[in-house]
């Protein structure tokens, strides 16, 4: 194999290819361990474990349901829940049939989620209770035949579920009266009491799932992962952390959503090749349950984005000491860049290390991260994991293959890319091409194979003519004392043709103006790049796993220029 510059660079034990892969799925290795550790948890979920042989049993009479309902292989089911034990459970079951999984944002507004079910052309759907009613409105518009109903207290402990049904569910909304034709998960189960999994044969080449993407041009699209992809992520993942995970001991927190890939293919792909448990967390931005989950449950591998680690750290039970959080062996970063302050702080309290990496739901994983024991360089995401292979191309073109420090597009090589767009084959070949996929994001790699994410193509602004990069600016606003969090966009301005905006959130009993925050950056930017506006906000617009979205805020600024 190629001698890429960064394999020197490797942690000791991490090898530098782990072909021939297996030819097996995840459905294989969860029945590895049912087999041999049938009473062990698989998942945790509110202080109940879930064992192995549970979610064997059921997930098999979930699939004889879905048979005996019509569904067959290929056919699309689509979830529409956070995480739960029935998001694994009723995965399992159709990827048992052969039947593509759809795990969509719950949160999704209503034209959201009929285009994603219109695209991905579901007919089965299972819904937390919480989202019944918003599936219900736009069903006929939607090819859905088949609605399945469940309740988060499906899986709770019998004490929580009582106090459950009498304090919180109608209160919160999670109680459902069913229209006709519509079915309870747990009714559905109970009338395959005992039922063996059907006999359906079920390859790694076939397509497993559906993950929607804004890919390079925001639209949209279905990216479909295949079985195989998601035990090679796994695989890599446990190849880079090596002894550190321990099988039949460590647990994972699942508390980043299941609908996104650094929850699908990072984490829960990771757990289930390594043989660990899951401890799932419904709602991460409810820090009060996150904390008594970590309390209770005693992660040691820690998977998150940057606002989650900072609102851990802001927590008033984390500055008091009042939380453990010894048990993290390991924490990974991701979506977002980290800043040095953060990482510092997080391992300082944990005793543990914060790793980060950098990868596409287009790559289904295939990415690049810091080494565990290895140097960390600032700013960087790491480096390609094993045969992971990623160039850095021209910026307007993605071809060729720029020398180390040279700035251009990011394009990756691996195993277990995307199949495809769903349905969508110009958008599929825009981005495929010759068995490498483009990004769309700007960085460079240093001689040590590091990677350093710049921005994204689309980001790009240009005062004056000038390029700006937001990443950079970014940099330099977050690091003054009253900042707690920047975004940086370019907003059409009449002078510069394009002028750098900064939306900036203080922290907690800080001040600060904008002019001193443009003083404040003259040290570290030249003129062009220093914000000429900056909005103050009390927070920023944010995807489910803490994303700041940044088209919200330049859509805003453009809506304000048309009035």
């Amino acid at each position: 194999m190629a001698e890429y510059r960064w394999l020197k660079n490797y942690d000791p034990g991490v090898p530098k290819t782990l072909e021939p892969y297996p030819q097996k799925t995840l459905v294989d290795y969860v029945d590895e361990s049912a087999k041999a550790h049938p009473g062990y948890p698989m998942l945790h979920f509110k202080k109940r474990k879930i064992s192995y042989a549970e979610v064997q049993k059921w997930s098999d009479e979930f699939a004889a349901a879905l048979v005996a309902k019509g569904v067959k292989k290929g056919d699309r089911v689509a979830l529409l829940m956070p995480n739960c034990p029935q998001a694994i459970i009723c995965r399992w079951g159709a990827w048992k049939i052969g039947a593509i999984l759809v795990h969509l944002n719950p949160t999704y507004t209503e034209p959201e989620l009929e285009h994603a079910l219109k695209d991905c052309g579901a007919e089965t759907v299972v819904v937390l209770t919480m989202f019944y009613s918003q599936l219900k409105k736009i069903q006929a518009r939607t090819k859905v035949k088949l609605v399945i109903a469940t309740s988060i207290k499906d899986y709770l402990s019998p004490v929580l579920k009582v106090l459950f049904t009498l304090v919180k569910e109608k209160k919160e909304g999670h109680y459902a009266e069913l229209e006709k034709g519509d079915i309870w998960l747990l009714d559905m189960i109970k009338e395959q009491d005992g039922a063996k999994r059907p006999a359906v044969k079920v390859v790694p080449s076939d397509p497993a799932l559906i993950l929607f993407s804004g890919g390079t041009t925001g639209t949209p699209k279905g990216v479909i992962g295949t079985h195989h992809s998601q035990v090679v992520t796994g695989l890599q993942y446990k190849a880079w952390f090596g002894t550190m995970i321990e099988e039949y001991k460590d647990v994972i927190m699942t508390l980043l959503p299941l609908f996104h890939s650094f929850a699908t293919f990072g984490v829960m792909c990771t757990a289930i090749v390594c043989h660990v448990s899951m401890s799932l967390v419904p709602n991460p931005r409810d820090r009060e349950d996150m904390i008594a989950t970590i309390q209770h449950d005693k992660p040691t591998f820690f998977p998150a984005v940057p606002a989650l680690y900072i609102s851990l750290l802001e927590h008033p039970k984390v500055k008091a000491g009042k939380v453990d959080f010894k048990s993290m062996k390991f924490c990974v970063s991701g979506a977002a860049p980290l800043l040095a302050d953060t990482k510092k702080r997080f391992e300082d309290l944990t005793g543990g290390r914060i790793v980060e990496g950098y990868a596409l739901t287009e790559t289904t994983m295939a990415s690049c991260v810091t080494p565990y024991l290895g140097k960390w360089k600032e700013g960087s995401t790491g480096m390609p994991l094993p045969d992971v292979v990623v160039r850095i191309g021209d910026a307007e073109t993605g071809e060729g293959d720029l020398p180390a420090g040279k700035e251009g597009e990011i394009v990756f090589k691996a195993p277990q890319l995307m199949a495809g767009y769903w349905n969508n084959t110009e958008e599929t070949m825009a981005m495929l091409r010759d068995g490498w996929l483009y990004t769309g994001d700007i960085g460079y790699m240093d001689e040590d194979g590091y990677l350093f994410i710049t921005s994204r193509k689309k980001d790009l602004i240009k005062p004056s003519g000038f390029q700006v990069w937001p990443r950079e600016v970014e940099e330099a606003v977050n690091a003054h004392p009253a900042v707690a969090e920047v975004c940086v966009a370019g907003i059409p301005d009449a002078k510069q043709g394009e002028a750098v905006k900064a939306w900036v959130v203080l922290a907690a009993g800080k001040t600060a103006t904008a002019e001193e925050i443009q003083a404040f950056c003259k040290e570290k930017l030249v003129a062009y790049k220093i914000p000429k506006f900056i909005d103050f906000r009390s927070e920023l617009p944010k995807t489910m796993v803490g994303k700041v979205l940044r088209r919200v805020l330049v859509e805003e600024e453009k809506a304000k220029t048309k009035k």
